[in-house]
């Protein structure tokens, strides 16, 4: 299994952008100086955070956990698409190729995180304590909801094609209501009851409470979070390993 899914991870690296110069480094170029030049552009127009005194640091703590599940919950969503060649094969199951897929783009958000933070503390004068513990155990959650609603998707993408359709127009205005570019304490009391059942939410305050040590959002729930993304993945897991031939014979 180790290696199958290794064999994926570097299939997929070779084919990302493969014809394309510099391959698999777009990968990680394109949404780095996507985000480095939207932060900069966005700071002229916040120029006073809620939190610190950078937006571009205060941008980063919300946009990149936030980029971390839509990433992987969309290459998990598209593994069957993107491997159904190979799951004709008995070396290759179902799982290695959900877990390759997650796995890369995992360490691919990871790398994107490092990258990005470094240029905006190499560049700025940002004044901000981190706490890493509480940035991993965020983006955990984040990779662990981006794994939970890719597998459900993964099969009602698949099954029902309108689905996907569906989802694109539900999730368009999702970054504006995920917390990226304020915080929980900002939303008016008679929204805050509202805004709370948005998982991503709790993602991106916790995060951002490792990027300002001042922050504490006491009303984040890993319980919520983790259940948000359990019960969608067990079942769209438990579909799949029943119907995947299925859908298989319909792609």
């Amino acid at each position: 299994m180790f290696r199958a899914i290794t064999a994926l991870m570097l299939r997929e690296m070779a084919t990302t952008h493969g014809k394309a110069t510099g391959g698999y480094v777009w990968r990680l170029a394109e949404p780095v100086l996507g985000i480095l030049l939207f932060s900069y552009i966005a700071g002229l127009a916040f120029r006073a955070p809620s939190l610190g005194i950078s937006f571009p640091i205060f941008f980063a703590g919300g946009w990149l956990p936030y980029l971390c599940f839509n990433d992987i919950q969309r290459q998990v969503a598209s593994s069957i698409m993107q491997t159904r060649y190979l799951l004709t094969y008995p070396a290759v199951t179902l799982i290695d190729a959900i877990a390759a897929r997650a796995v890369l783009a995992l360490i691919t958000q990871v790398a994107i995180f490092y990258l990005i933070v470094s240029a905006l503390e190499f560049t700025l004068t940002t004044d901000t304590s981190y706490r890493f513990e509480r940035i991993i155990a965020g983006m955990c959650m984040a990779a662990a909801l981006g794994l939970g609603i890719g597998i459900f998707n993964c099969f009602f993408w698949h099954y029902f094609p309108v689905w996907q359709r569906i989802w694109n127009i539900l999730t368009r205005p999702l970054m504006l209501l995920s917390g990226v570019l304020f915080i929980y304490e900002d939303v008016p009391a008679d929204y805050q009851d509202l805004i709370w059942w948005n998982p991503l939410v709790h993602i991106t305050g916790y995060v951002r409470s490792g990027f300002f040590t001042s922050y504490e959002p006491a009303w984040v729930s890993f319980t919520y979070v983790y259940l948000f993304a359990l019960i969608p993945g067990v079942i769209g897991l438990f579909f799949l390993l029943h119907f995947y031939r299925r859908i298989l014979s319909m792609l």
